[in-house]
């Protein structure tokens, strides 16, 4: 094979590979200075020209010296002076070099050269290509499946190790030889044979990943994925929010009729999907994120992490999940622990007495921008944002002459300021109170509360009531039946007491009678002798 042969074959693996003619040229030096090291010694040293029209033009370089100590690029006087009698000790002898003498050998070693430096090349492309490109979704095809895993060639990459391990998949899903997969970059693995790309099906980035592909508003930025969880093949829950008020971002995922979700539930096998607005009050958030259950009350505890959730009987099943699936998500989504009671369970704990009006009332503490009141036009924004107040609570405090302080606020605006500051705040009173009392207001709240708790309306739950007062009633006149006929019990025995002492009163007599009688018959008695 003569120089120009071995360029053209050069030149095609050049394309083939992706390769521009100045890198090639660079392989082939490479590999004639491997070659020469084979004929010459390792420390040869030569110039390599290389073109299209000259071909391929080496010459080797030695040294001329005295007393030769490395053959490969040193040359005795004597031998230098073979060639031209005016050689001196110093000087550096040319030699050009044929690329025909070169042997099988020494062609072999230049052959593997550029083929090393080829894949060393491609190794570092890769490596330098998707290092950063971890989490994007990846395009490709099933070389093959071997022991669980899924070897995918990739479309732009077709040369790049990429595998997909058996736990990043999905169960539900099986793939076949030449079938196209799409899948999410986890992470860039180093192997002995070079990197090696971990793809996966399983990861919420995955999940993320189609949503931004599907969804341009994801894509530029407007609505962000602020928070995934994932159980794969089952059930997936996604909070978004929006840069731009004017977008929904609930509805910019779901699409039209549902475009866009079902073109990501399709790819993950029918899989389900929870879209839900992102909120940053965690209890708000939690009740979002339990949907589609609805949550009656969320009291959260910010020392441990904890909300506690209340749902109706009949949502309990629906908030709990299949097999704790649902509340599971939600807490793993919000990253908080979540403790889900029914009402009647928690109504027996006796846990919320301040649900039916006993107890302290829980009032909600949120800052907010000044910029979402509706009330507050532009001039007066700007001046509160120009003085440095921004959101509510900066203003709070403030009282009529601080406001009119404020450069560009006048008495009107300052009234209407103080008008919002007083409808949107509550003041407590820690006066003691010696017996608190509910208005009619909070009775007819509890009264609906509790109606809808126990699942009936308040007719009956108020039916119920006065049924109960009836019962009552009724109870009552019973007693007081009860006591009469004690009364008249007592009255019978007062009057056995009477005819008794009666009784004795008239045995007394009869005996006081018949005293008086035997008195006087012994008189008669008496007199008769004296006669």
């Amino acid at each position: 094979m003569n120089a120009s042969q071995m360029l053209a074959a050069f030149r095609e693996m050049a394309s083939n590979k992706n390769l521009s003619d100045e890198d090639l040229y660079d392989l082939i030096r490479d590999g004639i200075m491997a070659a020469l090291a084979k004929r010459y010694g390792p420390n040869v040293e030569a110039e390599i020209q290389i073109s299209d029209a000259a071909g391929m033009q080496i010459t080797v370089l030695k040294e001329v010296v005295a007393e030769v100590e490395d053959p490969s690029r040193e040359i005795s006087l004597e031998e230098a002076r073979w060639d031209d009698p005016d050689f001196q000790v110093g000087d550096v002898l040319e030699i050009p070099v044929e690329f025909a003498e070169f042997g099988r050998n020494a062609v072999m070693a230049a052959k593997q050269r550029i083929i090393q430096r080829v894949r060393e090349g491609e190794r570092q492309k890769i490596r330098t290509e998707y290092a950063d490109r971890v989490g994007e979704l990846l395009s490709g095809e099933v070389q093959q499946a071997e022991r669980g895993k899924l070897v995918v060639m990739l479309n732009k990459s077709r040369d790049a190790d990429a595998i997909i391990p058996w736990k990043e998949q999905n169960p539900r899903e099986r793939f076949r030889q030449g079938e196209p997969i799409r899948a999410v970059l986890k992470k860039v693995e180093e192997t002995s044979k070079g990197p090696r790309l971990i793809l996966s099906r399983a990861d919420p980035l995955f999940v993320a990943s189609l949503f931004k592909l599907e969804v341009p508003e994801i894509y530029q930025g407007i609505v962000e994925v602020k928070g995934i969880a994932r159980e794969v093949g089952g059930r997936t829950k996604l909070a978004v929010a929006s840069r731009d008020e004017s977008i929904d971002p609930v509805g910019a995922c779901v699409g039209l009729k549902g475009s866009r979700v079902q073109a990501v539930v399709s790819e993950l096998g029918g899989e389900r999907i929870d879209i839900v607005p992102w909120h940053p009050d965690p209890e708000v958030y939690a009740r979002r994120a339990l949907a589609p259950a609805k949550v009656a009350k969320v009291i959260s505890d910010t020392d441990r992490g904890v909300i506690t959730a209340i749902v109706d009987e009949d949502q309990l099943s629906l908030a709990i999940g299949r097999n704790g699936q649902n509340v599971r998500l939600a807490s793993q989504l919000i990253g908080w622990q979540i403790d889900l009671y029914g009402s009647r369970e928690w109504l027996e704990r006796g846990a919320d007495a301040a649900l039916f009006g006993g107890g302290e009332r829980d009032y909600e503490v949120v800052d907010f921008p000044l910029k979402e009141l509706d009330e507050l036009d532009a001039s007066t924004l700007a001046a509160l944002e120009t003085a440095g107040y921004t959101t509510f609570f900066d203003i709070i405090d403030l009282e009529r002459g601080d406001l009119l302080a404020i450069e560009g606020v006048v008495e009107a605006e300052a009234d209407q300021l103080l008008h919002i500051i007083d409808d949107l705040t509550v003041v407590e009173d820690n006066t003691p109170a010696a017996e608190p009392t509910a208005s009619e207001a909070e009775l007819a709240e509890t009264r609906e509360l509790a109606a809808e708790i126990l699942g009936v309306s308040v007719d009956e739950l108020d039916g119920g009531d006065e049924a109960a007062g009836d019962e009552a009633a009724d109870d009552e006149a019973v007693d007081e039946a009860v006591d009469d006929e004690a009364v008249d019990d007592e009255a019978v025995d007062d009057e056995a007491v009477d005819d008794e002492a009666a009784g004795v009163e008239a045995a007394d007599a009869d005996v006081t009678a018949a005293k008086a009688s035997a008195e006087d018959e012994g008189g008669d008695e008496d007199r008769d002798n004296v006669a």
